[in-house]
């Protein structure tokens, strides 16, 4: 008999279309429009349930983690958009260079620049993702006075 993660795993695995590098640009182009927020309704079918998320902030694991951070992550802004700006893919993973704008409430846009890296699973599905980028850097370039400070102490003690 067949157990119900099996066969939730055949039906998702049906139930999408092979993610080729033609297909991940239409679907993230889709996802982050330029009309307000973000609907990931496009790629969340591509995600396993067992999805593994990490960034410079926080480690997720599990589809309902996951879903639940990209719905912080829309409340929080007014407007979140998205430009890919490169990508590379080869038979499990898809690199991609992003730029991220995010409008918050009374406060200017921000850009974040950054990569990710997503691993596909046997069943064309992303197991796992990883997001690397400097949030701090480029959130202080917004600012004018601590900009400059930022990056004289950046400099001095690390560069």
């Amino acid at each position: 008999m067949e157990t119900i993660n099996t066969a939730r795993e055949r039906r998702s695995e049906a139930s999408i279309e092979p993610l080729t590098a033609e297909r991940f640009r239409e679907l993230w182009s889709r996802t982050y429009n330029t009309e307000g927020k973000p609907d990931w309704s496009y790629i969340f079918p591509y995600y396993h349930e067992d999805i593994v998320f990490e960034d410079s902030i926080q480690r997720i694991e599990g589809i309902e983690e996951f879903t639940a951070m990209c719905k912080r992550l829309a409340t929080r802004c007014e407007q979140l958009s998205m430009e890919i700006i490169s990508m590379a893919m080869n038979s499990d993973q898809i690199f991609f260079e992003w730029k991220l704008l995010m409008m918050f409430n009374k406060y200017p846009s921000t850009p974040v620049y950054g990569c990710s890296v997503l691993t596909i699973g046997a069943d064309n599905r992303i197991i796992r993702q990883r997001d690397y980028f400097d949030l701090w850097g480029d959130i202080f370039n917004g600012i004018p006075y601590f900009r400059r400070a930022y990056r004289r102490f950046l400099h001095r003690h690390f560069g």
